[in-house]
């Protein structure tokens, strides 16, 4: 919020009402994001006809992780310490699913008994199922872990695990933020890039997807390595992001 307080200070005020800390609304918003996640990825894969068992991981995981987020936060009213922990496992599941769905789609593109120089080319990329479309979970996951346990003094990176247990972050929490949104980013372009390669560019329109998408993602890590961002700095992240919705 710190950040914010530069450009939108009255703005501030009126967040500082709500019921639920930064924190907890990301954790919020992944536990909705992972029931939408179990939903796309239905639908991607039910445009085959048939969907094999091991489709079904990330289709089931999506919901039960979700319904799991919304209940730690409900138990997180009452008890932070296991909220956190019940969150952390799910959401460290959650990357497991993310890295082993990846994993799924690049056997799919990879031709290991080709020969040398054909088993993995750009071009099996680019008309395989999309490698980094899973990842979405591993991210979530990630962002997720970041939110689930208290900063404490806020800003200090130093996040309390159980009783007297604590673990010290090279930066603090809000600059992860900006690092894993980056992350983010760099994904979406990835993907976003080897879809339409399946076009060739033809039209002009499309180098901007990626024009926009490498803008956004150096702003959004120079934002998380910058200690003391200025007013014009946030401004531009700003501006990069409703770019990035646009």
């Amino acid at each position: 919020m710190t950040e914010l307080a530069s450009v939108f200070p009255s703005a501030l005020q009126r967040v500082r009402r709500l019921p639920l800390s930064r924190d907890q609304l990301m954790l919020l918003m992944i536990a909705v994001n992972e029931i939408f996640l179990g939903i796309d990825t239905y639908l991607s894969h039910i445009i085959s006809g048939t969907i094999v068992p091991r489709e079904w991981i990330p289709i089931v995981f999506g919901f039960v992780s979700g319904v799991a987020l919304l209940f730690a936060g409900l138990i997180a009213l009452r008890n932070r310490t296991l909220a956190s922990i019940l969150a952390t496992v799910t959401l460290v599941l959650s990357i497991g699913v993310g890295l082993l769905g990846a994993y799924f789609h690049i056997s799919y593109a990879a031709h290991p008994f080709a020969p040398a120089g054909e088993r993995l080319t750009l071009d099996l990329l680019v008309w395989a199922p999309p490698v980094l479309g899973p990842m979405a979970f591993a991210l979530a996951g990630v962002l997720g872990i970041s939110a689930a346990w208290i900063e404490s003094p806020a800003d200090s990176g130093r996040l309390i695990l159980w009783g007297d247990r604590a673990i010290q972050l090279p930066y603090s929490k809000t600059r992860a933020y900006f690092f894993i949104v980056g992350m983010g980013i760099l994904a979406a372009l990835i993907s976003s890039v080897l879809d339409h390669a399946r076009t060739g560019y033809d039209s002009p329109w499309l180098w901007v997807l990626p024009a926009v998408g490498i803008f956004a993602m150096v702003v959004a890590v120079v934002m998380g390595s910058l200690s003391a961002p200025s007013r014009f700095d946030v401004w531009t992240y700003i501006a990069a992001m409703l770019l990035l919705i646009v």
